[in-house]
């Protein structure tokens, strides 16, 4: 891994590591898998931390610019798959 997480400098390092863990969440959904659970609850808090859309937007886009992998579809495959247990996206 050679890149950074996206992140704000208004955040405390507490908001800054669960947003790096929610992103390290979608980097494994295109390894190896996530636990849909694990996921869901990453996510959530993540969206305490950046309740607005147009900012998820952002770091999400930022997120993708850097590593590659888009964090979108693994939220919708996540919304979409409440009979799955485990989130694996194809590159």
């Amino acid at each position: 891994m050679d890149y950074s997480y996206p992140f704000s400098i208004d955040w405390t390092t507490e908001e800054i590591v669960d947003v790096v863990t929610f992103f390290e969440a979608i980097e494994l959904a295109y390894e190896k898998g996530v636990k849909r659970q694990s996921l869901m609850a990453k996510y959530r808090r993540f969206k305490e931390i950046v309740p607005s859309m147009a900012e998820e937007k952002t770091y999400f886009r930022e997120f993708e610019e850097e590593s590659g992998y888009a964090s979108f579809p693994v939220i919708k495959e996540m919304k979409a798959r409440s009979d799955e247990e485990i989130i694996k996206m194809k590159k």
